[in-house]
């Protein structure tokens, strides 16, 4: 019988809670509250630092609890031809980032950090899916703006909410698109839990 592992997720999106929820994760919710300024500039180095930043800093307020502790960062980003998409400040952002994103193919990162505790260890991994978006009317463009599903999102949609109906194919997780890539954490996480003996 292997021990027993507490699992503590550090974000606040519902997407990652509906996710592990959904894949029988049990785990405690500690949002971290880091900066996400960054100098990288290529998009899985900037979800694999970003992911480890908010693992890291949910890590170190965990040093009491007891038995093995996983604590699981996640951070996703679109990009586009190389442009980093991140969440839109404005609905004119919201407007200009789907308008890039019509018709074209774009690719969505999601970069994972586990810590483990009280080693300290710790695992980062990056997943890329390719989405491709069908042409839109700027009457799309505007009734799915009006909406508000994509506001807090990054490139400004939500591929499980009604934009789905735009998508005419992705290659890769779906999860991934959603934010957390689900099967190959659960991959990564057996892996890295066995070189430990948990």
């Amino acid at each position: 019988m292997k021990n027993k592992i507490s699992y503590i997720l550090a974000s606040g999106s519902p997407r990652r809670k509906e996710i592990l929820t959904r894949i029988g994760i049990p785990f405690e919710l500690m949002v971290s509250e880091i900066s996400e300024d960054h100098e990288e500039r290529v998009p899985d180095r900037i979800v694999s630092e970003l992911s480890r930043r908010k693992a890291l800093a949910v890590a170190d307020l965990c040093g009491d609890m007891e038995g093995a502790v996983l604590v699981i960062g996640a951070d996703t980003l679109v990009a586009l031809d190389g442009v980093v998409l991140g969440k839109p400040v404005d609905r004119a952002d919201s407007e200009r980032m789907i308008r890039m994103l019509s018709g074209k193919a774009h690719q969505v990162y999601t970069g994972v950090t586990m810590v483990l505790l009280p080693q300290k260890e710790i695992r980062t991994f990056w997943e890329r899916t390719d989405v491709h978006v069908k042409e839109l009317s700027e009457e799309e463009i505007r009734s799915y703006v009006d909406s508000g599903e994509g506001d807090d999102k990054a490139g400004a949609y939500a591929i499980q909410g009604a934009f789905g109906a735009y998508i005419s194919a992705f290659a890769g997780d779906y999860d991934n698109v959603v934010g957390f890539p689900a099967q190959r954490f659960l991959r990564e996480k057996e892996v890295f839990l066995n070189e430990f003996g948990l």
